[in-house]
């Protein structure tokens, strides 16, 4: 998959997820009329469009295709259809998400807030008043969801699950571990003591973190110390893609236009390494 994208070509982009589509078998079932867009032409504008002008709502993004690639498109569906399809579409882009998470020994696993809305408005919201809730970390309170995930060195996703904001961290640590990881290095919110065996016992992963506040002393290897000061690396990956991708939003109306925004950022964050790394190799 990364040997085709070796730049941002919105051409190279569809091959990729078209093979990635008929490999897998992703496509459901098409009842009634055809569609104006096929499954991959509308999931190559929802990534190429993240991947280079990082628009904030699927409005923008449909007048960036009525203005810029009307040779490439020259049937284009209403609004309204158009959100429709991008939202039936949202099952197959998180197979082809998965599909795209690294394979590593070694990940750094953290967490970060998905603000649905300011504090002020949250006894208002009304999208996601169900399944959204409070949630505290150092920066304060957010009402909203989380996203746990991993990395690998080089920054691309290894493992992500969703929760709602009041959910601890090491709480959602068995979720995004995989059989594959043999070292997990994450903040002192996942140095439990129960959580770290229970890892152990279960999937034979070992957990690295830092001294909680009120420990005095904890023994760590010149390795683990050097691990540890690695952990920054996610850190990174989570600006990149709060700050330049604009994975928080307020926009959608709904609990699934929550989740097509925040897979199509995260799917175009992951092509974004995997060109990165393509152009360097």
């Amino acid at each position: 998959m990364s040997s085709l994208l070796c730049e941002c070509d919105m051409l190279a982009l569809y091959v990729v997820i078209d093979d990635a589509i008929k490999e897998m078998q992703l496509a459901y079932p098409k009842v009634g009329r055809p569609t104006i867009f096929t499954d991959s032409e509308i999931i190559t504008i929802l990534a190429y469009n993240t991947l280079m002008l990082r628009q904030k709502n699927l409005k923008d993004v449909l007048k960036f295709i009525e203005l810029y690639h009307r040779k490439d498109f020259r049937k284009l569906p209403k609004y309204s259809t158009f959100i429709e399809h991008a939202h039936r579409t949202l099952p197959i882009m998180t197979e082809i998400l998965s599909s795209t998470l690294a394979i590593s020994t070694i990940n750094f696993a953290d967490s970060t807030m998905l603000e649905v809305c300011t504090l002020k408005r949250a006894d208002d919201h009304r999208v996601a008043r169900n399944i959204a809730h409070f949630g505290k970390n150092h920066q304060g309170w957010h009402y909203g969801f989380k996203l746990h995930a991993s990395i690998n060195s080089r920054g691309s996703l290894s493992s992500l699950c969703f929760s709602p904001a009041n959910m601890h961290d090491a709480q959602m640590l068995p979720k995004l571990i995989k059989n594959h990881m043999k070292i997990v290095i994450g903040d002192s919110t996942y140095g439990a003591s129960v959580m770290r065996k229970y890892i152990w016992e279960t999937y034979k992963t070992f957990v690295i973190a830092p001294p909680h506040w009120k420990q005095k002393t904890k023994i760590a290897t010149m390795w683990q110390n050097a691990l540890l000061n690695m952990r920054s690396k996610i850190e990174s990956t989570y600006d990149i893609l709060k700050q330049h991708f604009h994975l928080v939003t307020s926009f959608p109306r709904s609990i699934e236009g929550y989740f097509v925004h925040y897979v199509r950022v995260l799917l175009a964050y992951q092509f974004s390494v995997m060109i990165k790394y393509a152009q360097l190799s």
